[in-house]
């Protein structure tokens, strides 16, 4: 199975369109879903469109079920806390919007490769560097933002797979902690990473 998010070869439109453009749509899409998406209606065809485009990049079900399956649980906390404290409708729209949300973020990963989407970053944001602005850093932090999204997604899921094995059922106790420890060390690893090619 290839990890959540991961850049994905084609031909399709999507792929062969420029990064920047799907930057630009992510942005706008996230933000219509978010502001848009008020009633049941509305989410059932911001959830079609968002099948549309992953029929426009050439990504299958199958695989779209693997970007939307480790969100499950978190899904499933967020339903539970919305339905306590609003009710089943709120609860049924927020949730379908973080899941559209995500989806819509993993399908940019597995469309542009990272050096791609950090080209095309810096070439938009080069006329700051005349005012000193450290383009290249803004690049490398919307890129990783972009691409840690699913990351987190695939690190939650790994993280209730170990929990289900282990019988054990789900808390705050059980899942949160692995889940903030697993993705502090990632972004140890990131800073890291970033420092050794001198980029602290």
């Amino acid at each position: 199975m290839n990890p959540l998010g991961t850049y994905r070869p084609g031909n399709s439109l999507l792929h062969r369109a420029s990064p920047g453009v799907k930057l630009l749509g992510l942005a706008a899409g996230i933000l219509i879903i978010t502001l848009c998406v008020r009633t049941l209606p509305a989410l059932g065809i911001a959830a079609a469109a968002v099948v549309a485009v992953y029929a426009l990049a050439g990504i299958g079900p199958v695989t779209a079920w693997r970007q939307f399956r480790p969100t499950l649980w978190i899904l499933l906390f967020v339903f539970v806390f919305q339905l306590v404290f609003t009710d089943w409708r709120r609860a049924v729209l927020v949730c379908g919007i973080l899941a559209l949300s995500v989806l819509l973020a993993a399908v940019v990963s597995l469309t542009t490769r990272t050096t791609d989407m950090l080209d095309s970053l810096t070439r938009a944001m080069s006329p700051l560097s005349k005012l000193g602005v450290r383009t290249d850093l803004i690049a490398i932090s919307l890129a990783l933002t972009i691409r840690t999204i699913p990351l987190i997604v695939e690190i939650a899921g790994q993280v209730d797979e170990a929990r289900r094995a282990r019988g054990l059922r789900p808390g705050a106790r059980i899942l949160v902690a692995p889940i903030v420890i697993a993705a502090l060390r990632t972004a140890d690893g990131f800073a890291e990473s970033l420092s050794a090619r001198g980029l602290d």
